[in-house]
């Protein structure tokens, strides 16, 4: 991925540091972000320094429209002739997974996963396409949650239907194809969930979407496990 820009919200940990690893490890020029600015500049340099590639960091918070509209500006800077690949995966999840149900969520926490997770995917998607090279992706993790419901995911589990319905929307109305990764567990801070995958064996997943994918087949759809190991063999 010699030369082409790639963006990653929420990167400083978890799957998203691992995807921003892999893409710089495969030669492509990354551009993080996340809220704490600290995070972002130690993360950036520590994943430089090993890479094929180059990482830039700088703090934004998806929320907040304007600074999504910086990242971009200055994203697409690195690139000619802009950015290649959008991976939106900025999420919040306020509570103890399979200990949240939606009866017992507060109106402030079911707003914040709202304005991160869908509204976040959504402002992410909006200010790149000014920016975006020929043929480029947007790329959204997701998971199972997103389409079966299960006990104690909460507002996290329905913004996470909300974002999948974004991604469908930008691939039907944007001149990118856009898709959703489903990660299966994955063992984050997030997830609160040590049995999962680790987040650096579910990153090349990122990078095979961002070349292989088939949009005729999985555009504005979720690809999940099985499509990537199969089609990855």
């Amino acid at each position: 991925m010699d030369e082409q820009t790639v963006v990653v919200t929420g990167a400083t940990r978890g799957v998203g540091r691992a995807v921003a690893a892999e893409f710089a490890d495969e030669g492509a020029d990354v551009v993080i972000c996340a809220r704490d600015p600290e995070r972002v500049t130690e993360t950036a340099e520590e994943l430089d320094a090993d890479a094929a590639g180059s990482v830039t960091g700088q703090r934004a918070d998806v929320r907040d429209e304007y600074d999504l509209e910086r990242l971009l500006e200055t994203a697409a800077e690195h690139g000619t002739p802009g950015v290649d690949v959008v991976v939106a995966n900025a999420a919040v999840f306020h509570g103890s997974p399979g200990d949240s149900p939606i009866t017992e969520a507060s109106y402030s926490r079911f707003d914040d996963s709202y304005q991160t997770n869908v509204r976040g995917v959504f402002g992410t998607l909006r200010e790149s396409l000014p920016h975006l090279a020929e043929g480029a992706r947007l790329l959204v993790p997701s998971g199972a949650v997103a389409r079966e419901a299960k006990p104690g995911l909460g507002a996290y589990a329905v913004s996470k239907a909300g974002a999948e319905a974004v991604v469908r929307q930008f691939h039907a109305d944007a001149d990118a194809d856009a898709f959703v990764l489903d990660l299966g567990l994955v063992a984050t801070e997030l997830t609160g969930d040590e049995s999962g995958r680790d987040p650096e064996r579910v990153a090349a997943m990122f990078t095979w979407a961002a070349r292989e994918a088939d949009p005729e087949e999985h555009g504005g759809d979720v690809i999940d496990l099985r499509v990537w190991k199969r089609a990855s063999r």
